[in-house]
């Protein structure tokens, strides 16, 4: 095992015992803490991002990739009022979940409690390393943060602030730590580091969670990959697809709940397609159709078996007209990522049947995929959108850091 991980672990590991024992009213302090440091380092923070943004474009990135590294002013106020919603939720500690009175006069009770040392490996957006942090100091976690090596200049300032912060309330502040080597092998350690982390989380690619869940001994909490489509029904509303579909591809496509895939009822393909080709080539965007969708796409080129497996995380939409509802449903539970996935229709049966038979973690009626988000729901910020189905499922917010135990009281109960 890597000594240089070993050690970040035995830090955490130590931490978690400090900031298990801090009251709610602590560990509210540390957050609001950390909005005030944030507030105060835009510039420091935003230096910082340069160097990355600047890497990222001499390495070629996507433009998209590097709109998910910036760190603008607006993004930096987004995490700070993330923090502030987050230090006003109730403490997601110590609730029960239920009790009763056994038959020989013991209580049994069931509360929450933390799950102890998390370990968060992801990609591109730096934003998390905020909202992660504190979601994991709000339930009462220590968290070792592994984020990609392009934004590690932004990661670094970013943690550095949040360890201020928490040093200025006099907590240990190895309760965030950042991974700054940038060397994969250290993730590895850190996938298999059992005796000091309880449970690793990627957020990321599908390359990201298959090496994650190859490697790992660690539990895994597979988050990420947002492979996701839209149908638009024979009975939709042109203008309302219209709009939804634009806005799930293009309002900002370098995100895990941006549409990758529009099926299309073959009854609407003649109206809908030719507008939607219209309006994507207007911004720029490339469009891959399959054999029955190509005649209505003047921009269009022919779609490969690849694409509908693709989340291309860029400026390009694959479409596919299928012949009915059913075709639609078979298409995405074969090719999805279980993240989100929408219906466009009229027909309250047909939306039933979708929200019924489609295997995902968010399934939409007549609204875009792109407001499955943490903070937007109401949780203040994500650890990341779980698409599978053990212990969580969707936006991860401070509920889904949290595990529970049973707590038994006696008055000197034996068992015959």
């Amino acid at each position: 095992m890597s000594l240089y991980i070993e050690d970040i672990g035995k830090k955490a590991k130590l931490a978690s015992k400090d900031i298990q024992g801090l009251s709610v009213k602590k560990r509210n302090e540390i957050l609001i803490m950390i909005t005030e440091e944030l507030a105060d380092s835009v510039v420091f923070i935003q230096t910082a991002n340069q160097l990355d943004v600047e890497k990222a474009r001499e390495n070629q990135l996507t433009e998209a990739m590097i709109d998910r590294l910036i760190m603008n002013g607006s993004r930096i106020e987004s995490m700070i009022n993330g923090l502030k919603k987050m230090e006003a939720f109730k403490d997601p500690l110590g609730a029960s979940v239920q009790s009763w009175t056994h038959e020989n006069n013991m209580v049994i009770s069931q509360v929450t409690v933390p799950l102890g040392v998390v370990g968060m490996i992801y990609e591109s957006r730096p934003n998390v390393t905020v909202d992660v942090s504190g979601l994991c100091i709000k339930s009462g976690n220590c968290v070792i943060l592994r984020g990609g090596s392009e934004a590690i200049h932004t990661n670094k300032a970013l943690v550095d602030v949040i360890r201020k912060a928490i040093e200025k309330c006099g907590i240990n502040p190895n309760i965030v730590q950042l991974v700054t080597e940038t060397d994969r092998e250290h993730v590895k350690a850190l996938l298999q580091m059992n005796a000091y982390v309880d449970v690793i989380i990627p957020r990321g690619g599908r390359g990201l969670k298959k090496a994650v869940i190859r490697d790992a001994s660690v539990p895994v909490i597979e988050t990420g990959e947002g492979l996701c489509h839209t149908y638009v029904d024979e009975s939709a509303n042109l203008e309302m697809a219209l709009k939804i579909i634009l806005n799930a591809k293009t309002q900002r496509t370098g995100v895990c709940n941006a549409m990758e895939t529009l099926l299309v009822h073959e009854s609407m393909a003649e109206t809908l397609l030719p507008l939607v080709d219209e309006a994507l080539d207007q911004k720029g965007f490339e469009v891959r159709g399959c054999n029955l969708s190509m005649p209505y796409l003047k921009h269009g080129i022919k779609a490969s078996e690849e694409d509908w497996a693709t989340e291309y995380l860029d400026a390009i939409l694959s479409i596919k007209v299928v012949k009915n509802l059913d075709e639609g449903i078979e298409h995405i539970n074969q090719y999805g990522s279980g993240h989100s996935e929408a219906i466009v229709t009229s027909n309250y049966d047909y939306a039933e049947k979708f929200l019924n038979q489609v295997d995902a973690a968010c399934v939409y009626v007549n609204a875009s995929t792109r407001f499955t988000d943490g903070d937007v729901f109401g949780f203040g910020g994500e650890v990341g959108i779980s698409t599978q189905k053990l212990h969580a499922r969707g936006p991860m917010g401070l509920e889904a850091l949290t595990s529970k135990k049973y707590i038994i009281r006696g008055n000197g109960q034996i068992r015959n």
